[in-house]
């Protein structure tokens, strides 16, 4: 099944008509269909598919890490000539980070809130024998920080995960798989959180990690650019089964099964533009606009320009938020994460903020949407200044400004199902009586893509992209005036991130909705955005129309991030 280049004739992992189910109140559930999957030394192997599709339950089956009721049922997953199916817990124990390296999807649920960063990465360093002796146990894990991509790591291992932004949680957890030189590196959407740039660096290293080491790589991945760039063989299910593999460029250039045309028909690029059609009612996908709607438009847009320019809405003036952190003892430091900030928004319209991780995105996001306190500077919203609401106000403020953060797992409640989830700020609200609450659960299920029998489920029995869906559903609730969606599709598959993002674009356009858009995808920025602001170091380093800023930017830091993007240049087939 894989065309690899190496010249080692013996599989690393040979997985042989893989089953795997979940146990439910109804009997077993299969998740996973007589998957087979060969990887070899030194080879780079995607998985892509929708959420749901059985990549991520593939890939914990090979070290026996299913959650909940999750069991394989059936065949074989050979590992250097062992089965690892048939192994013992203490046998598997030591295949496990030794051997398998593991680099989940959601960094936050992966790490322990109470512990430090460090005190985490130096205990995988030390079960995992990477170093003995306490200072060589500390300074490989500085250095494996260092490798992920984590600036300053010395400084933050004194740090917490919720210290952290989502992509420096990220980079953690790829350090702590890394850590031990491992033969295969699972890697479950390893770089989803990540932005471009440190992207780069992260997929770059895996791959010197795979020609210095013979480290294989297993990518899990929605990322078609990535799986195009830097994958040597590609798998695509759907369902639970494998429906197509083989050479990721030529199935990406060429797909011959209909599942895999959508998938490379519904992934966004930089050629993409400002889709404007639903806005003026007209009824053509985001995903697929052909030559003769993108001249309309941008005649469109000329004329729009015509116009005068609504009032802001949302005005953000010099904002600076400065925070202290610990560096031992009763010593501390300043950490200035958003420095002099200015950024104005108006009514109806969609704002990308963009910069690396750890620029100061969602600092600023959470100081828009009260949850931070500025240190100076002011926040304007409606003409009305924020800070020091009464509590009536701050109610009102908060129905009409909803968030959607960037990790679904960890702001949904695990002891509320779905249903209650998305009804809980209809409560809060007293909006509607429980049938009319019921009725618009529903309603949203359905908008954002989700079985209504999935009222019933809770956090733990969905996958990644179907807790941000609810996470998205529950934003919406309220039908608010303002969306602040921080990552809000990147942990998405590329099918579901289009039927999101056309999802948002229609809602825009029937309630005027405001959108700010925090996200490192520049290809999602190019095809949704009005506006781009470019924040690098907690200072804003450009601001313009989208247009101006991916074809004319002035920026050299621009430049490169749009330069970092894997499969920029890359041709997709239909």
């Amino acid at each position: 099944m894989s065309d690899t280049t190496s010249s080692d004739a013996t599989p690393l992992l040979d997985i042989r008509n893989l089953h795997v189910g979940f146990q439910t109140k109804a009997g077993l559930v299969p998740a996973v269909r007589g998957v087979d999957l060969t990887i070899y030394p030194r080879q780079s192997v995607a998985i892509v598919g929708e959420s749901g599709s059985g990549k991520s339950t593939t890939a914990q089956a090979i070290i026996r890490l299913l959650p909940g009721t999750g069991r394989v049922t059936d065949g074989q997953i050979m590992f250097e000539g062992r089965d690892l199916a048939a192994l013992s817990n203490r046998e598997l124990q030591s295949v496990r980070g030794a051997q398998i390296g593991y680099v989940p999807q959601d960094p936050m649920s992966n790490l322990n809130p109470v512990l430090t960063v460090g005190f985490q990465v130096r205990e995988a360093v030390r079960s995992n024998r990477s170093a003995t002796g306490r200072a060589a146990v500390r300074d490989r894990s500085v250095e494996v920080l260092t490798e992920a991509g984590l600036p300053d790591a010395q400084d933050r291992m004194r740090q917490y995960p919720h210290q952290f932004s989502g992509g420096m949680r990220q980079r953690a957890l790829i350090g702590i798989g890394l850590s031990a030189r491992p033969k295969l590196l699972i890697a479950d959407e390893p770089t989803s959180a990540l932005d471009v740039t440190v992207q780069r660096q992260i997929l770059d290293h895996l791959g010197t990690l795979t020609t210095d080491f013979g480290t294989s790589v297993l990518f899990i991945t929605h990322d078609l650019g990535l799986a195009a760039e830097r994958a040597e063989h590609l798998v695509v299910m759907y369902r639970g089964r494998v429906v197509e593999s083989g050479p990721s460029k030529q199935i990406l250039a060429d797909p011959q099964h209909p599942y895999t045309k959508r998938l490379v028909s519904a992934a966004p690029s930089l050629a993409s533009r400002r889709i404007q059609a639903v806005r003026h009612h007209e009824d053509v996908d985001v995903f697929g606009a052909g030559e003769e709607f993108l001249a309309r438009a941008e005649e469109r847009e000329a004329e729009a320009e015509a116009v005068e320019a609504p009032a802001d809405f949302i005005d953000i003036r010099n904002a600076r938020r400065v925070y202290k952190v610990r560096t031992g003892g009763l010593s501390s430091k300043e950490i200035v994460a958003v420095d002099d900030v200015s950024i104005q928004v108006a009514k109806g319209t969609t704002t990308a903020i963009v910069g690396e991780s750890g620029s100061g995105k969602s600092t600023l996001a959470k100081l828009f949407l009260q949850l931070e306190q500025l240190t100076s500077g002011e926040i304007h919203f409606d003409g009305k200044k924020l800070g020091g609401l009464s509590r009536a106000d701050e109610l009102a403020f908060r129905r009409r400004v909803q968030p959607v953060f960037q990790d679904p797992y960890g702001t949904l409640d695990p002891q509320y199902s779905v249903g209650d989830t998305i009804a809980e700020p209809m409560r809060v609200h007293k909006f509607g009586t429980q049938k009319d609450r019921s009725a618009r659960v529903r309603e949203l299920l359905d908008q954002v893509s989700l079985p209504i029998a999935a009222k019933d489920r809770y956090p733990s029995e969905l996958s990644g992209g179907q807790r941000q869906r609810v996470a998205i559903a529950r934003a919406l609730a309220l039908k608010p005036d303002v969306l602040v969606l921080d990552e809000a599709v990147s942990a998405l598959d590329v099918l579901v991130q289009g039927q999101i993002l056309n999802l948002l674009t229609e809602l825009q356009t029937e309630l005027d909705l405001t959108y700010l858009f925090i996200t490192h995808d520049l290809a999602v920025v190019r095809l949704v955005a009005d506006n781009v602001s470019v924040m690098r170091r907690g200072r804003l380093v450009e601001s313009a129309t989208t247009d101006e800023v991916f074809d004319h930017s002035t920026e050299d830091y621009t430049r490169e991030l749009l330069a970092a993007i894997p499969g920029a240049g890359f041709q997709f087939g239909v």
